[in-house]
């Protein structure tokens, strides 16, 4: 007989709903572009895994579970491009003004990890002179708290999918079994993709089976669909996207059942998204943990991996769901059609 085990929303609906972690975001509106910035106040462990085809990250390969360095003190979304990733430095040193970081010797090396999407034809002022991500990326992390803004805002701020505006993205579930939250689970996630949040032009969004108490709208799944219709983007295909995405829990899984988690949340995008991981989406997904709950049922890491990947799907719904209608918008928003 299999267990009783449901999922719910934290009380935040955010990633921050598992204790001790934060998120900030600093976004540039003359730019069209920002950063997002996950913290604790203590190291986490880490990993991830890359599905797409055109990535841009910084730091993964001490990611893989067999390097020696096993956490991390922050992780950087963002966007620019290449240049995003200058956002780490700007990260690193408010670590580094802190005193934190990985310890070698006398000296401390605060391990920084970051993914980008690229935002760069947007309509946003990219002629800058010397480069604003590390800027950016100094404030997001100053600016970490356990409440922040989705949609229209840090990395997200302009990031555009197939049809409609993309945005940032989170949210949480409490794995409840047999009356009592064993875990949760968080999503936390820039939607700039090539394919699309919503099926045949919206309204209804691809991840609705997995929406929890109207959290991007209510409207359940598109009454019609024709399955036999194989979804596209639009010509010309673009030349760069990207869905980037962090996944946490408070199970004390480590680096190895860190990347499976990692993997297994990548069935959230494909729920979400259509299509999704293409050539030109560099889709990454970084997971994290807390280590506060051990794991001690042979079940807990299938559970926890089904319910990153519904969380990251709920939370690319609710990323697109909350974009912001401005000037000058390449793409329209979500709310400006259907709100």
């Amino acid at each position: 007989m299999s267990p009783d085990i449901t999922l719910a929303p934290g009380p935040r609906n955010l990633i921050t709903d598992i204790a001790g972690l934060r998120v900030g975001n600093a976004d540039d509106p003359r730019l069209r572009s920002g950063v997002t910035v996950l913290t604790a106040d203590v190291p986490l462990i880490a990993s991830g895994h890359v599905a797409g085809g055109a990535p841009g990250t910084r730091e993964m390969a001490l990611l893989a579970p067999e390097e020696s360095v096993g956490t991390v003190d922050a992780l950087v979304l963002a966007g620019g491009s290449a240049f995003g990733l200058g956002a780490a430095e700007g990260v690193m040193a408010a670590l580094r003004e802190e005193g934190r970081g990985h310890p070698v010797g006398p000296a401390r090396v605060p391990i920084v990890p970051a993914a980008i999407l690229f935002d760069l034809l947007n309509g946003g002022d990219k002629g800058w002179t010397a480069s604003p991500y590390p800027v950016l990326g100094e404030r997001a992390f100053r600016n970490a708290h356990v409440d922040f803004a989705i949609g229209s805002a840090g990395a997200g701020y302009g990031a555009l999918t197939a049809d409609l505006k993309g945005g940032l993205g989170s949210a949480s579930c409490r794995i409840i079994r047999d009356g009592k939250t064993r875990f949760t689970v968080g999503a936390l996630v820039a939607v700039n993709a090539v394919g699309s949040a919503v099926v045949d032009g919206g309204p209804h969004f691809w991840a609705a089976p997995f929406e929890i108490a109207g959290e991007f709208g209510g409207l359940g799944p598109a009454p019609q669909h024709d399955p036999t219709r194989l979804a596209l983007p639009q010509l010309p295909l673009p030349r760069g996207q990207t869905t980037i995405a962090v996944v946490a829990t408070d199970a004390a899984f480590d680096k190895a059942g860190l990347k499976r988690l990692a993997i297994t949340a990548h069935d959230g995008i494909a729920q979400a998204l259509v299509p999704a991981h293409t050539p030109h989406d560099g889709d990454l997904v970084f997971a994290v943990s807390t280590g506060a709950k051990p794991l001690a049922d042979p079940l807990d890491p299938f559970v926890l991996g089904h319910a990153a990947a519904r969380t990251l799907a709920r939370a690319i719904a609710r990323a697109v769901h909350a974009a912001t209608p401005m000037a000058r918008d390449l793409r329209p928003a979500w709310q400006a059609l259907f709100g």
